[in-house]
């Protein structure tokens, strides 16, 4: 089977049989023991007033049974009101349960944030709820030979054999399988199919989960978290941390209009062999707090920083411990002496970048943007990376598969757009490329100043002089003459995006989910025609890697 833990739901029909049922029995005792009294029961009779109350109180019950039994089940349906937002929808499909746990997990890690929620199974779910839903979850097991679970059956042939107008609509999609099965997530696939084709926008690509894969589920919980605007819950599952250091830190971007990005380089720590990976793999990093909260903490509380505690890594100091934990009110956990503090609190949830390199270059290379928050206070992940650790500082990081954004076959042409620190995944594919001797490749790329904002530009313009770059077309949104976005490079070179189409060539797009992404699909629908732009993902031509 493709998801696990077994927790059936009985069907709404079955509670109404029951109960029509009992009453049938209790209908038949009481036939059963009228011959029991064939003679006087009560001495008399009782008054006329008696009878009326009895027979107002029957009507009464009767009545409320019958009310009882026509009332609808509901599935945590959430009240809402003729101006109200709806609610962040999030349904499940499941054969054997793992998937409805999934989206309870979800739902909750939601509604700790603050973001209204309904959970529904799929069968509860019709077009007329789907074509008011925003913002919808979609968490789908296959089962068997590439089959919807069971209590899906109804919603496959009632909703999705029809075209439904879906344009409000921006969902995830979790697709649960297992690789052993030829039709890997196939009925997760379908759905997502649909949605697009009925116009909803994806959030992020969908996540395939190859028999409870926990780093695909550590990557679905973390954009879902950035769908609710999360940054402290911790990891269902948190990473296996390897030790590796921070051999450099460069500024790619001073005087730039946008947050500073740095161009990391990071080794393994104490000699340890270097790791496989692929061009579209992430780096998922732990990150540590400053050292400023973590010393009013321990002044707050009076415990010494250097006092030893034991944690997975072995006997450290109390404040070392502390950096890598979510750090809670003071008030909270006064008293606690400095080991039960440390079991008592959740370790902080990891941040993932786009690997920019590959193995043959000895090293992990990361592109990361300092973001702030509005008080103009470092992100923890960034400004950990960014600014408080420092040239041979200890780095807590994993690298997790992204097969989804692998290389494709080198043989063919390759597209490759992106804006922002998104370069970082496709110079790593540029890398790939040149290691495989693969010429063909066309750059289109986009950023704020054409002054300030060319990350790893005398790289390009040294590939390009050599030939491995055929083409290479940059928009800046801030440019005071000619202001232009990566999809605008697309239409103006439409005619040439056709033949390299034609000619075979995958496309892979890597950089923002909100803005760039989303302009440069519909700019391939555009140009290529909606079937083509299908028909490439369909057949893994056209990637996404976009957060």
């Amino acid at each position: 089977m493709n998801d696990r833990h077994a927790r059936t739901a009985p069907h709404p029909s079955w509670s109404l049989l029951g109960n029509l049922a009992l009453v049938g029995l209790l209908v038949g005792a009481a036939c059963l023991l009228l011959p029991l009294h064939d003679d006087a029961w009560w001495p008399a009779s009782p008054p006329p007033s008696r009878w009326a109350w009895a027979a107002g109180v029957l009507a009464a019950w009767l009545g409320a049974c019958a009310l009882f039994l026509r009332q609808p089940r509901t599935h945590q349906a959430a009240p809402m009101g003729a101006g109200d937002t709806p609610p962040l929808l999030v349904v499940w499909a499941s054969q054997t349960g793992f998937a409805q746990v999934l989206a309870e997990r979800s739902a909750a890690m939601l509604r700790d944030g603050g973001v209204p929620v309904q959970v529904l199974p799929l069968d509860a779910v019709d077009a007329a709820l789907l074509g008011r839903t925003r913002r919808a979850l979609f968490l789908a097991s296959t089962t068997g030979e590439g089959d919807p679970p069971d209590h899906a059956l109804g919603f496959l042939r009632d909703i999705l054999a029809q075209a439904q107008a879906l344009d409000g609509l921006e969902y995830a999609l979790l697709a649960l399988g297992d690789h052993e099965y030829d039709h890997f997530c196939a009925f997760g696939r379908q759905l997502d199919d649909w949605l697009r084709a009925n116009g909803a926008r994806p959030l992020f690509d969908r996540v395939e989960v190859d028999n409870a894969d926990e780093a695909a589920l550590r990557h679905w919980q973390y954009e879902v978290g950035r769908i609710g605007g999360l940054s402290s819950l911790p990891d269902w599952t948190p990473p296996a941390y390897e030790a590796w250091t921070l051999r450099s830190r460069s500024l790619l971007n001073p005087g730039s209009p946008g947050a500073p990005v740095f161009d990391l380089v990071l080794v393994p720590a104490a000699d340890a062999p270097l790791p496989e990976w692929q061009a579209g793999d992430i780096a998922e990093v732990g990150p540590r707090q400053p050292s400023a909260p973590v010393q009013a903490l321990l002044d707050a509380l009076t415990l010494p920083p250097a006092a030893e505690v034991q944690t997975a890594r072995g006997r450290e100091p109390l404040a070392q411990a502390l950096s890598r934990l979510q750090l809670p009110a003071a008030d909270a956990v006064r008293g606690l002496a400095p080991q039960a503090l440390v079991d008592r609190l959740a370790p902080l949830p990891h941040r993932e970048y786009s690997i920019a390199s590959i193995p043959a270059e000895g090293c992990v290379r990361l592109l990361v943007r300092r973001m702030a928050h509005a008080d103009g206070s470092p992100g923890l992940g960034s400004g950990w990376l960014c600014e408080t650790a420092g040239p041979g500082q200890a780095i807590d990081l994993r690298l997790r598969r992204n097969p989804g954004f692998h290389p494709p076959a080198a043989d063919r042409p390759l597209i490759l757009i992106g804006n922002g620190t998104g370069i970082a995944g496709l110079r790593a594919h540029l890398q790939a490329r040149i290691a495989a001797g693969a010429r063909g490749n066309w750059l289109l790329f986009g950023e704020r100043s054409p002054d300030h904002d060319r990350p790893y530009g005398a790289e390009l313009r040294q590939w390009q002089a050599q030939g491995w770059l055929d083409r290479v077309d940059l928009a800046f949104s801030r440019d005071l003459e000619h202001p232009a976005y990566v999809q605008h490079r697309l239409h103006a070179a439409a005619g040439l995006l056709r033949e390299w189409v034609d000619r075979g060539a995958s496309i892979l797009v890597c950089g923002n989910a909100t803005g760039m992404a989303p302009a440069v699909d519909a700019a391939l629908a555009e140009v290529l025609g909606e079937p083509t732009r299908d028909a490439l993902r369909a057949g893994g031509r056209y990637r996404r890697d976009v957060y």
